[in-house]
């Protein structure tokens, strides 16, 4: 299963923080779940200044 993903990167970034506390222990799962690639979730939210906490399990 691949899903579309916001485009505005804000909402992006609210999206995958949501998905990562309510059902994904890492950004690694989540991807995997969900066909996505983790990297092109690292560049657009590292363009408004989000880095992957993995300790915390999301991006501030």
């Amino acid at each position: 299963m691949s899903i579309q993903l916001p485009n505005d990167p804000a909402i992006l970034l609210s999206y995958i923080n949501t998905q990562l506390r309510d059902h994904y222990p890492s950004l690694e799962e989540l991807c995997a779940s969900l066909n996505l690639d983790a990297s092109v979730i690292c560049q657009k939210l590292d363009a408004i200044g989000y880095i992957y906490n993995s300790g915390l399990n999301q991006f501030q």
